[in-house]
């Protein structure tokens, strides 16, 4: 462990890293940084599937599994076996922290943002196809992404919510959060795997900052 990452897991504060791709599990370098670097949990969203699908060359043993498919389907497919190999990596940590760490999450179709339903259909189907518990679904915080983050967790699903820049919109998420976990336990649903994360853009407030400076 490096000292500085030792110091900041010992305060309690809980390192993620906001990559993934192929040659990152297959090389043993996610390992490293959980060994290293103290990392416990990975986030990864459309951009970062991006960036790691242009490195063709890791993929195309996978690719000619599938045969002919249409983009998203391969799409699908590709980035979900990486989130499910990467939750195996950290399935250890999971268990021994009670879930709270070791999760990985994969994010809902962005174009899907202000569609309620289709965002609750497609968390469904991502967490079906990932197939971990230590998963979870990112969800934006749009006014429709709401009822979406809600429902979700209200089937068991943990639920990453992103695009959250105001206060005003946090005390929202908090409250789709408190709901979809009354839901889930009147389902009967065991709450003690659901986790919930609500992730401030700070480095998009930096830059808008960080433009007005000298």
């Amino acid at each position: 462990m490096t000292e500085a990452t030792q110091r900041t897991s010992d305060s309690g504060v809980s390192i993620w890293l906001d990559d993934l791709s192929r040659t990152r599990i297959e090389s043993g370098n996610l390992q490293e940084l959980i060994k290293d670097k103290n990392v416990v949990g990975v986030t990864t969203n459309p951009s970062i599937f991006q960036k790691a699908l242009s490195q063709v060359g890791p993929y195309d043993a996978q690719l000619k599994e599938l045969g002919k498919v249409d983009v998203e389907t391969a799409i699908r497919e590709l980035t979900t076996t990486d989130v499910r190999n990467a939750t195996d990596i950290f399935r250890e940590i999971a268990e021994a922290t009670d879930f709270v760490d070791g999760r990985v999450s994969i994010e809902v179709d962005p174009r899907l943002a202000h569609e309620t339903e289709a965002t609750e259909q497609q968390a469904v189907e991502l967490w079906e196809k990932v197939n971990r518990p230590n998963a979870m679904i990112k969800i934006p915080a749009t006014l429709e992404g709401l009822p979406a983050i809600t429902a979700t967790l209200a089937k068991g699903i943990s639920v990453n919510v992103t695009l959250i820049f105001s206060l005003e919109r946090y005390e929202q998420v908090i409250d789709a959060f408190v709901e979809g976990i009354a839901q889930a336990d009147a389902n009967g649903h065991d709450l003690k795997h659901i986790g919930s994360v609500a992730s401030f853009f700070v480095s998009r407030v930096d830059t808008a900052v960080d433009n007005k400076l000298e």
